[in-house]
């Protein structure tokens, strides 16, 4: 069975806000039309939340993804731009990242 870690930190100065490996969130990642992607995380109003939207535009999200046996595969979702709001009455953070790599860190130098 495959383990996901889902991150969302800050680009500049590395403040990480969101770690699913060390505290579960519940999200959802969907591709969209315009070949953007589009995270749908259900979480409380918080510390974190209040500077992932003061920071929106300083924002990295990374999926890592382990199956055993293979190596890890890390996918970097660029936000730039994209949209970064949350949505009070649904309890929904959603963030919109415009590119992605996806590559393996082992064998990204080699």
């Amino acid at each position: 069975m495959a383990k996901e870690t889902f991150i969302v930190k800050n680009a500049v100065g590395g403040m990480i806000y969101i770690d699913t490996g060390k505290s579960p969130v519940d999200y959802r990642l969907d591709a969209q039309e315009d070949g953007g992607w589009l995270f749908t995380i259900r979480t409380k109003r918080s510390a974190a939340v209040e500077e992932i939207l003061r920071f929106r535009q300083e924002l990295n999200v990374f999926v890592f993804r382990e199956e055993e046996g293979r190596p890890t595969v890390k996918t970097w979702y660029y936000v730039g731009d994209g949209p970064v709001e949350y949505d009070e009455a649904g309890g929904q953070l959603t963030i919109r990242a415009a590119s992605r790599i996806e590559y393996i860190p082992d064998t990204y130098l080699s």
